[in-house]
Formats: structure tokens, sequence, C-alpha cells
């Protein structure tokens, strides 16, 4: 179970791409189940290949928040081209999942500028193997796109894990 969801864009109102609003429900979260996510996204730039992405994850110790490794592309990573990657899990020429696909949200890059919203809408958890060091605790989390050395996006998120 995943509690105490937070979230902040951390861009500082000079990134063009700017999460307004997150909301996750239930809380906590359950694995397995169902999770209810509505968001909403503007972009004053088109996202242009290749989009780095660069995550750091800190869970708390005591006092002490710890940063966590990349290990087998969870935790603390940097993803060169987060474009390459959307393109191995949806190959280019086929639809955009649900729900992304009623509400015009694209899958792929290029994603144009403009304003993107998912309403409440509903996703199933499967039941994952989460890596050992996903224990129970507070963890938060910086997630910072970029292209070409330019930020282009950051959002801190903050949460629970219990299970």
């Amino acid at each position: 179970q995943v509690g105490g969801f937070a979230w902040e864009d951390c861009g500082n109102g000079r990134d063009p791409v700017v999460l307004q609003s997150l909301s996750v429900a239930p809380d906590p979260i359950s694995i397995p189940g169902s999770l209810r996510v509505s968001a909403s996204v503007s972009s004053s730039k088109a996202m242009v290949a290749p989009v780095k992405v660069l995550v750091v994850v800190e869970k708390a110790l005591g006092d002490l928040w710890i940063q966590l490794p990349c290990i087998d592309e969870m935790g603390s990573c940097t993803y060169d081209d987060v474009c390459a990657m959307l393109d191995n899990l949806i190959p280019p020429g086929t639809t955009c999942p649900e729900p992304l696909l009623t509400y015009g949200i694209p899958c792929h890059c290029p994603f144009k500028a403009g304003s993107y919203s998912l309403p409440p809408s509903d996703f199933l958890l499967p039941d994952m193997e989460l890596p050992s060091w996903m224990t129970n605790g507070n963890y938060r989390v910086r997630v910072i796109a970029s292209r070409d050395g330019e930020e282009l996006a950051c959002v801190k998120l903050a949460f629970s894990l219990q299970s």
C-alpha cells in the first residue's frame, strides 16, 4: 500500500512544461488494485526526441534521506531518450492505449505544445514484484525532463509505501 501522496511542480515557473494538477486515489494505494488518476499538463513548447529524464528516488531513514541507486532501470536512474522507450512500449503506428486515446493524449514524441487533461480514470495495477529496496517507508521522488541541456519539466512526488 502507498499513502500520504503529495506532489509539486518544481520548475519555478520557468519550465515550458508544467504539471497543473495531479490526483491519485485511493490513498493508500493497493498493489494489486485499482488506481484512479486525474492530471492536467500544459506545455508552451513541443517535446521533441531525444527527451532525457533524470529520476532521483530518496527514502527516509530516521531523519536522513538516502538516495537509492539505479538497479534494473528502477530507482535513481537517468533515461537518455524516453521517446525511444515509449516507441518500444507502444510501437509507432499503433493506437495509443485507453484512456489516452479517448482524451486525445499522445503516447509518442513529439508531444505538441498545448494543454492535456486526463479526467479521473481508472487503471488496474497488477500484482508486481517490487525490488527488495522498495520496502515500507516514506519516499520522495524528483523527475526532471530535459533536451539538449535545457530543462523542460520538473516534478516532485512524495508517498509512503506500506505492504
